[in-house]
């Protein structure tokens, strides 16, 4: 655990001062691979895709055991799966873009960088909240939860498993059926850690209530079909509450750029209680 905290945090300071590192964490070898085995079909088609990587990934995991000075060889690897599963764009370098657009066509422009579905965000500060909310889900929480569950075979999972799902692959009906609830019960643990996180540092009552009133309405099990829609609920209500509290100006209780600073800052705290939470399990294992 120490050495995937280290790897983390080395990760997130090399992509918070050097953005550019982004560009190389292009997907044409997965799609090269996906292309490849095209004469497959369905789920043993998905199967096929998520699993050889990850297999290759924790192979390489146990020959670099093998290796002198493996800790330091084990956190060189896991730095470079973990700065490709961050991908495929980097996530605060996408929120500055916005923040640094000069105009409003440019600012709308940029938010689509957000989506990793091709789905058109619209430009008010609701929908770009929950457009923010599922990035850092995708982005960041959810390929940190499972780093440190599963180490960089997880990460390299997570990471695939989003890309096959959202990406422009052309799969059958049944294989498009499969990659998405793969990636749906993958977003399931950390969407809902990431919910409560929210909670904490933003406004604990209207996301609880958010979060509940959407378990209560929603059909079971929709969520593996249609994803963790909890998480953009609570997003919702957390900025609606912000909408709510302004001086009675729309114009200015809906700033769309007031709101995503924000929620920016409100993900970096949740970013900060995950690694602490995370620091307090490693010293507690030294102690005990």
């Amino acid at each position: 655990m120490a050495v995937s905290l280290l790897a983390a945090l080395i990760a997130i300071g090399l992509l918070h001062l050097q953005p550019h590192l982004a560009h190389w964490r292009g997907d044409g070898g997965f799609r090269r691979w996906v292309t490849q085995i095209g004469d497959t079909s369905g789920t043993g088609r998905v199967l096929l895709a998520l699993l050889v990587p990850v297999a290759l990934c924790l192979l390489a995991l146990w020959l670099i055991g093998l290796l002198p000075m493996a800790d330091l060889f084990r956190l060189a690897f896991a730095l470079v799966v973990l700065l490709y599963a961050f991908g495929p764009h980097a996530y605060e370098a996408d929120l500055e873009a916005i923040l640094r657009a000069p105009d409003g066509a440019s600012q709308q422009a940029a938010v689509q960088s957000l989506t990793d579905d091709g789905e058109p965000i619209a430009w008010n500060a609701i929908a770009v909240g929950e457009a923010v909310a599922y990035a850092a889900l995708r982005r960041r929480f959810g390929v940190l939860l499972w780093f440190f569950i599963l180490g960089p075979a997880g990460a390299l999972l997570y990471r695939l498993a989003q890309t096959l799902a959202r990406g422009p692959f052309d799969l059958d009906p049944e294989a498009k059926s499969t990659s998405r609830a793969i990636a749906h019960f993958m977003d399931w643990l950390p969407a809902q850690l990431l919910v409560f996180t929210l909670a904490l540092v933003g406004h604990w009552d209207a996301v609880v209530h958010a979060w509940k009133e959407w378990h209560r309405q929603a059909i079971p099990g929709s969520w593996l079909r249609d994803g963790p829609g909890f998480l953009g609920a609570a997003a919702r209500a957390d900025i609606q509450v912000d909408i709510e509290a302004g001086d009675g100006y729309a114009e200015e209780r809906s700033d769309v750029l007031a709101e995503l600073k924000r929620l920016r800052s409100a993900f970096v705290r949740a970013l900060l209680a995950w690694l602490s939470v995370v620091a307090l399990i490693v010293i507690a294992g030294w102690m005990s």
